[in-house]
């Protein structure tokens, strides 16, 4: 296969300055999760007061150590509903891929070091992308569960769409996707059926609190008097209710059971045995991502540079790069495995939409996994363009990215304008994983332009009307309108909005892709023993 020359001056200005702007981008988002990190700490002693694990504490006893963990959506929320500064960024929830007694699995844990784990609008819509990886990916769920439940203040926004939640551990049980959760501390009303829909449910002696009307609620509604033991300690619910298999002695006994539930399970022995892989790594060094994009989105640069620090051997077959080279296509490795690639040297003309549809089917008939990697300001404009019928293949594009079946996984590494975001497998076409770099902005169109349009659009609608406009006001709008978009495409505001599955530092992007591509390979060749209704605590 060919191998990329770079052409990079990694000791040129240019590369300087472009590096420069991404290590300040990552340390604006390190920056955010580490305020996440400072918050819960504060809550520290209040936990060691009662005798409990910090919520991340709890995880890291669960995961196997020296592990790959990855972390999804850490910072979901950032900035919206209650969180006015930042610190209370992840929806109320610690959540990510990893290995627990060798077996891969989805880790939740309430962050109940924050606002005691209550959940917001945002929490709740992460919640449910991640019962959606699980299930794509056929992951075990183990959930180490302490909340207030729903954010009051947001019921009206949870309520009826919380109830997806709980159909989604019904069919993952009927699936065969065991969900193992342990019970720290408080889990009320709804909350309360989370662990009563797992397969297996772990209780803290002491701690654990279950139940649908607690005692304040109970003498309001019906004038009854009872303890929160009675109504719902582990005790009553490991002894009598039966809602839970094991009573665990504090939080370090309840994740050392659920480690042991998961290791008894033959999860890895139903697995086919898979050839191991061999492959080279690229040429040139992964720090060398941090200068390739330029900080100024409007100078040009090859995506093979990209690709030359991520895939085996710096190897890639170009596909049709002379019908059209502002599409990138073709075949590389990473980490062994086969991978089709699409990425952007320039907007997406007739000729590139049509290319990149066929080539996405080529993958399809092959079972290739597809990279999508975003730097594009959408689909070329004007005469000529609408002429040689940019909407017609911009929608087999369209067709090809919605209804092709092998795992795509995306990666925004630059501008994801317009249909152009469509295009390249958005969030909105169920790209299988899909992460950002931080330098990255995502928006129907830039700020400028936005303010231009609604100027022009302005404009004429006073000229109709016979009306000349102010220019002072339509300066105004022009300001207003782009720094309004300008202040929404940010990495930081996609990523507190789920329009990704979290932000990475440039320089593990192969890393990240290599773990995607595992978990995708093996999900494709996992048998799951399926029921018609889950199982069930009669």
């Amino acid at each position: 296969m060919p191998v990329i020359q770079s052409e990079i001056d990694s000791h040129g200005e240019a590369f300087a300055q472009n590096r420069d702007a991404m290590l300040a981008a990552i340390a604006s988002f390190r920056d955010v999760e580490q305020k996440v990190l400072d918050k819960a700490a504060e809550a520290k002693p209040k936990f060691i007061k009662r005798g409990q694990l910090l919520p991340r504490e709890r995880i890291n006893l669960l995961l196997d150590s020296g592990a790959p963990f990855l972390e999804l959506a850490s910072l979901a929320g950032y900035k919206l509903h209650d969180d006015k500064d930042g610190t209370q960024a992840g929806g109320g929830l610690i959540a990510g891929i990893g290995y627990v007694a060798g077996v891969r699995c989805l880790v939740i844990a309430n962050n109940s070091a924050i606002k005691g784990g209550t959940i917001s609008p945002t929490g709740l819509k992460k919640s449910l992308r991640l019962q959606q990886i699980a299930v794509e990916n056929k992951l075990p769920v183990i959930t180490l569960a302490e909340s207030g439940g729903a954010n009051l203040n947001y019921a009206a926004d949870i309520f009826v769409e919380g109830a997806r939640g709980f159909a989604n551990q019904a069919r993952m049980s009927a699936m065969g996707l065991p969900q193992i959760t342990v019970v720290h501390g408080s889990s009320t009303a709804g909350g309360a059926y989370q662990p009563g829909l797992s397969d297996y449910v772990v209780v803290v002696r002491g701690k654990a609190k279950l139940f649908l009307a607690g005692p304040p609620l109970l003498k309001a509604a019906t004038g009854e008097v009872a303890t929160d033991e009675e109504l719902g300690g582990a005790e009553m619910h490991a002894q009598v209710a039966g809602t839970a298999e094991y009573l665990a002695e504090n939080d370090a006994d309840g994740v050392r059971l659920a480690r042991e539930i998961t290791g008894l399970l033959p999860w890895n022995a139903q697995l086919p045995t898979r050839p191991a892989k061999t492959y080279s790594e690229p040429l040139y060094p992964a720090e060398e991502l941090l200068g390739i994009v330029p900080a100024d989105a409007k100078k040009p640069y090859d995506v093979r540079e990209i690709i030359a620090r991520i895939a085996d051997g710096s190897a890639f077959l170009d596909f049709k790069n002379e019908f059209d080279s502002q599409t990138v296509c073709g075949h590389l490795a990473i980490e062994g495995q086969p991978c089709g690639f699409i990425g952007n040297n320039g907007p997406i003309t007739p000729r590139g939409a049509a290319k990149a549809a066929q080539f996405i089917q080529l993958c399809e008939q092959s079972n290739t996994p597809i990279l999508f990697f975003h730097n594009t300001t959408g689909f070329m404009v004007g005469t000529e363009s609408e002429q040689n019928g940019v909407i017609k293949h911009g929608s087999k594009l369209i067709q090809a990215v919605a209804n092709c079946t092998v795992p795509k996984l995306t990666i925004v590494v630059g501008g994801s304008y317009g249909a152009g975001n469509y295009a390249m497998c958005g969030r909105g076409l169920d790209p299988r994983f899909i992460f950002a770099w931080p330098n990255s902005k995502t928006a129907v169109m830039g700020g400028a332009q936005a303010g231009k349009v609604l100027r022009i659009v302005t404009e004429d609608k006073h000229r109709k009307a016979g009306n000349p406009a102010d220019p002072k006001m339509l300066d105004m709008l022009e300001m207003a309108t782009a720094q309004k978009l300008d202040s929404q495409s940010t990495a930081l505001y996609g990523t507190a909005n789920l329009w990704d599955d979290g932000l990475i530092d440039p320089r593990d992007t192969r890393k990240l892709l290599g773990f995607l591509l595992d978990i995708c390979a093996e999900a494709s060749v996992r048998p799951l023993k399926s029921n018609s209704f889950g199982v069930a605590r009669l």
